[in-house]
């Protein structure tokens, strides 16, 4: 199992409609985040940044994002997504969402 959590803005005048969709998250956006073997999914806000983590249970992650991105539902609900969010200054070139380094864990 692989543990990975990563953050991103939130325009602020975006706020609450990016939790009310999440709070209503679509059913074939959840559905194709279980197949590509993520578990224990979660998203918080802190002010205007979000904080996601997920733990990822598959054997073949690139194959499961690509999987993820192909999906047309998903690319979907990407495009309404995305222009709420705000990517951080120093992520990754590449990155959408700024992957974080883990400093600590306990079970």
């Amino acid at each position: 199992m692989k543990r990975i959590a990563s953050v991103i803005g939130l325009a602020p005048e975006h706020r609450a409609e990016y939790e009310e969709l999440h709070a209503n998250a679509w059913p074939g956006v959840l559905d194709r985040i279980t197949r590509s073997n993520i578990r224990n999914y979660s998203i918080y806000r802190h002010g205007d940044l979000l904080f996601s983590y997920f733990e990822y249970v598959g054997d073949d992650f690139d194959a499961d994002m690509q999987a993820m991105a192909d999906d047309e539902e998903t690319q979907r609900w990407w495009a309404i997504c995305k222009p709420m969010q705000r990517p951080v200054d120093d992520r990754a070139e590449g990155e959408w969402w700024k992957d974080l380094p883990e400093v600590f864990h306990h079970d």
